[in-house]
């Protein structure tokens, strides 16, 4: 799902024991292991000392069966093979479903159907050569999410040559699939972190909440700053880490499905919060697309949602702008 070039999250390690209480006596369970091309990390309380390793690792081959593009037999892939395609899990439908409200709302800042350009560029399953010039304008005629038609049976293509690519909101979508696991289970406090994408629910322990840290962009394996994470999820895009150099040139992963360049602009990396994190996922490169004083003006009626940016001033110094309802976190 999203790669790990955009693991701008520094996972803070400071799970404490129970201190008073009998609910903070419960063993704090820890996984961690390998999923759709990156890692992940997952802590929680139980009592009964339950391991859901096998359950989560069940669950992401699943997700990533469905929505996997690096797969030839995942459902995506089949889709972006044919004009149309009948469901097989719920999985595709419920990320499609969430991509479309995205889709609306940045007013196709985000648009799945950018796998053509992402490709063009030397990203993506098909590797390309690094460097090659791209046509943008022939490329743009398969761009456009409005020509993907679905509902909860099958999905179509209005036009041939569209292809999907959900990679930038189906990490989030995993992370939330998890969470719903653990909460059938009866687990109150978690956090579950896969490819840099957090989910958590109450506090590591009686006194503290769940801690993530930002990394500075301009200092990676450094932290900007923490936040304290409490019945949230937390997902950040960034242009630092997948990129390349060629021909004097350097090139991003980020592209702008609008104008289909790569993105060009001062922001270095974009965490967004959300209730869930396929919420966070979808809005944080979108954000990046649409820029910062856009992304302000778009924030003031989603009261749902906050945002940390870095971004650079004219002089190259790192600057910060973090809503209102980070304030005291």
């Amino acid at each position: 799902m999203k790669p790990m070039f955009l693991l701008l999250f520094a996972f803070i390690p400071a799970f404490g024991q129970g201190q008073v209480g009998t609910s903070w006596r419960e063993p704090m369970m820890s996984l961690t292991g390998e999923a759709q091309a990156t890692t992940y990390h997952i802590k929680y309380c139980d009592g009964q000392k339950r391991s859901f390793q096998k359950e989560i690792d069940s669950l992401l081959a699943e997700i990533d069966k469905s929505l996997s593009i690096y797969r030839p037999d995942s459902e995506i892939s089949a889709f972006n093979r044919s004009m149309s395609h009948r469901f097989k899990s719920s999985h595709f439908y419920a990320v499609l479903k969430k991509s479309a409200e995205v889709f609306r709302a940045t007013k196709g800042a985000f648009d799945p159907t950018v796998l053509p350009l992402v490709e063009a560029y030397g990203f993506g399953p098909t590797k390309q050569p690094k460097g090659a010039l791209v046509n943008v304008d022939s490329l743009l005629q398969y761009v456009g999410f409005q020509y993907v038609m679905f509902d909860s049976v099958s999905v179509v293509k209005q036009k041939a040559n569209i292809r999907l690519d959900l990679n930038s909101i189906a990490q989030g979508y995993s992370v939330d699939k998890v969470a719903s696991l653990l909460e059938a289970q009866n687990i109150h406090h978690y956090m579950v972190e896969i490819g840099g994408e957090v989910r958590t629910k109450g506090q590591k322990n009686e006194r503290q909440p769940w801690t993530i840290g930002i990394e500075n962009p301009l200092s990676p394996n450094q932290l900007q700053t923490t936040i304290k994470l409490h019945n949230r999820a937390m997902t950040t895009a960034g242009n630092y880490r997948n990129r390349y150099e060629a021909n004097g040139q350097l090139f991003s992963h980020i592209i702008n499905p609008k104008t289909g360049e790569m993105e060009q602009s001062a922001i270095l990396s974009v965490t967004v919060f959300a209730n869930d994190a396929i919420t966070a996922d979808g809005y944080d490169t979108a954000f990046f697309v649409m820029g910062l004083e856009a992304v302000k003006e778009f924030l003031v009626n989603r009261k749902d949602i906050d945002v940390y940016i870095l971004y650079t001033d004219d002089a190259g110094q790192l600057k910060t702008f973090s809503t209102d309802g980070l304030k005291n976190l």
